[in-house]
């Protein structure tokens, strides 16, 4: 079978998801095309020469929806000729279109692809396009759905994590990603969002607290207390289904889950023959992909039986790993790998994540995979691990190693 190669990787600053964020005036189609354009600049790339841009994104709804990759790929500077496929897998939807590519392309169907994804989440809401898993009652009440935040409670609940605890993981993360960017880290794959007249809208992760402490985010009330605790009472449901609960621990608030933000991300992914042709050298080969559906209540415990299985479809183990990606939708899913796998915190998201930068959804996982490449190399590291947790039960992940 073909080999898979990244080429480049490159991403957008993550705004605030809110009408005052600095992206907010940027449509998903735009900031997808500034992500595009980016890759055809930075490799001076005959786009014709790409067989399919496979985006990620979410809410496909309004100036989401109607096919936003076609959309995309016409507001760019990319030929026509290239089509365009959108997907939603939630939360790991741009690393499922990195690995959908990667896959096209080991099985011989092209040379190269583009993929990755965007979420504008300040111009189309989360859960804006009314999805039968969380509202019909008949899917539902069967599969006792719980929303995101109370399935984060249950996993603190269910294997032991302190509210003191989750709280030190998210002022870690806001202290790694100030040194990151502080240091350079992000140089090499950030592309400034610009507005019609070429001035610079956007040029940093705008979502950044880097202040945080262990006080400031002691005075913060638990997010999900009340919907567990009194109407609709979700608690009750995920007693019904877990009994051995006698109650949920409510630890996740604002500063231990992921930030809502405007994003976009794109990767170059080709076969040796591409990079022979056009003159590009491979950063890394992808090794591995791999998904796996889970638990639709407690829900966001896919990253670790997905990697079980990626590891155990690859021959590798846990200590081959160099560095991880796990992102940080909240604070119980970093903990719960690391716990299962009795993980290094020194080696997972070392230069910070999603609670202190921002998870736009349709993206995040392009990012983090950019984001392990490039820490991969500056490093002089070999192989990394990026997974996700997802909505309604699911896990995905992919392994890198550099060439």
């Amino acid at each position: 079978m073909t080999e898979a190669y990244l080429y480049d990787a490159c991403r957008t600053p993550r705004g605030k998801g809110k009408a005052d964020g600095a992206l907010h005036e940027v449509s998903a189609p735009r900031l997808s095309a500034t992500v595009l354009n980016a890759l055809k600049h930075r490799n001076d790339l005959d786009t014709r020469a790409i067989e399919d841009v496979i985006w990620g994104n979410v809410t496909q709804v309004a100036e989401q929806g109607a096919c936003l990759a076609r959309t995309a790929v016409l507001a760019s500077e990319f030929d026509e000729s290239v089509p365009g496929l959108s997907i939603n897998r939630f939360c790991a939807s741009g690393l499922e279109a990195v690995n959908l590519a990667a896959n096209q392309v080991k099985g011989g169907a092209g040379m190269a692809y583009v993929a990755g994804g965007v979420e504008c989440m300040s111009r189309v809401p989360m859960g804006s396009d009314g999805g039968a898993i969380a509202v019909d009652p008949s899917i539902a009440i069967a599969k006792y759905f719980v929303p995101q935040g109370i399935s984060a409670d249950i996993i603190a609940t269910e294997f032991g994590f302190t509210r003191d605890q989750a709280d030190a993981l998210a002022v870690e993360s806001q202290k790694r990603a100030a040194e990151a960017w502080a240091d350079g880290r992000f140089a090499r794959s950030i592309v400034p969002v610009r507005d019609v007249n070429g001035i610079e809208i956007l040029g940093h992760d705008e979502y950044m607290r880097p202040g945080t402490d262990m006080q400031s985010l002691g005075s913060l009330k638990p997010s999900f207390k009340d919907m567990g605790e009194v109407m609709p009472g979700f608690d009750r449901i995920a007693i019904m289904k877990y009994p051995h609960l006698e109650r949920i621990e409510h630890i996740h608030h604002a500063g231990n889950s992921s930030g809502i933000v405007d994003g976009a991300a794109a990767v170059l992914v080709g076969n040796r023959a591409f990079g022979e042709k056009y003159g590009l050298r491979p950063r890394a080969r992808i090794r591995a992909t791999a998904k796996i559906g889970t638990d639709p209540t407690i829900m966001l415990t896919g990253p670790v039986p997905v990697t079980e299985k990626i590891l155990r479809d690859s021959g590798m183990t846990i200590g081959d790993i160099d560095l991880f990606e796990v992102n940080e939708a909240f604070a119980a899913v970093v903990l719960r790998f690391m716990q299962a796998f009795d993980v290094d915190p020194a080696r997972v998201n070392v230069n910070g994540g999603a609670i202190a930068m921002g998870h736009p959804l349709g993206a995040t996982g392009a990012i983090i995979l950019g984001t392990l490449l490039d820490e991969l190399e500056r490093r002089g590291l070999g192989t990394g691990l990026a997974t996700l947790c997802i909505g309604s039960g699911m896990g995905a992940a992919t392994i890198i190693e550099r060439v």
